[in-house]
């Protein structure tokens, strides 16, 4: 007997598709879908750059604002620059301006005793580095599963995500997966497979648009 069938939805527009909808600042389905798709990116580049959880907060905050104050006269050329890289210089910048707003404001310019050789700002770590540069790859990568899981989630049956998820996320053994669900052992195997390799599709898919157009 076959599983049933579940519709799916729509393939997920392009980066470009994308982009050129937020040009409409008053498309709340478009900003929304921006800000579910990158903000744990940007959250994550953010704290593992050094920042704290609300600097990191506001990082996402002031980046979803920076690219919003963009959009109107910003031209997108994937050529010249992907989506990956773009989304990185903007966050970057973000979290450079985080940093610089740790300078105390109350430590004078000059030591009385005449000693400017301890600058707090220069022991901050460098978020410029090209530290961040691999911070942000490796983020973008669990960022593109996590979207891929949520979007699946939504298309698959939901005691077939279970399934999956149970096996793949949570590391449980076959026999505890079908002992927890009332599957059968054969019904466990071929869903667990059917469930990855649409999360498989779905990762490509994002690689695809994301990265360079």
């Amino acid at each position: 007997m076959s599983a049933p069938h579940h519709p799916q939805k729509e393939p997920p527009p392009t980066r470009r598709s994308l982009i050129e909808r937020l040009r409409d600042l008053g498309d709340d389905p478009s900003w929304r879908e921006f800000f579910d798709t990158y903000w744990k990116l940007i959250y994550g580049a953010a704290i593992k750059a050094g920042l704290s959880d609300q600097e990191a907060e506001d990082v996402v905050q002031e980046t979803v604002i920076g690219v919003a104050r963009r959009m109107p006269e910003f031209r997108y050329e994937p050529a010249v620059c992907s989506f990956k890289g773009w989304l990185m210089h903007v966050t970057r910048c973000r979290i450079v301006d985080r940093y610089r707003r740790r300078r105390p404001q109350n430590i004078p310019l000059a030591d009385p005793n005449g000693d400017t050789s301890e600058d707090p700002v220069l022991d901050l770590p460098d978020p410029t580095a090209n530290v961040l540069e691999g911070i942000w790859h490796e983020e973008w990568r669990k960022n593109l599963m996590d979207v891929a899981l949520e979007r699946v989630r939504h298309r698959a049956s939901p005691k077939h995500y279970q399934i999956f998820h149970l096996h793949a996320i949570k590391g449980l053994g076959v026999l505890d997966v079908a002992r927890l669900t009332g599957a059968s052992l054969t019904s466990v195997y071929v869903t667990y497979h059917r469930v990855a390799k649409l999360v498989k599709e779905e990762v490509r898919r994002l690689e695809r648009t994301s990265t360079h157009g």
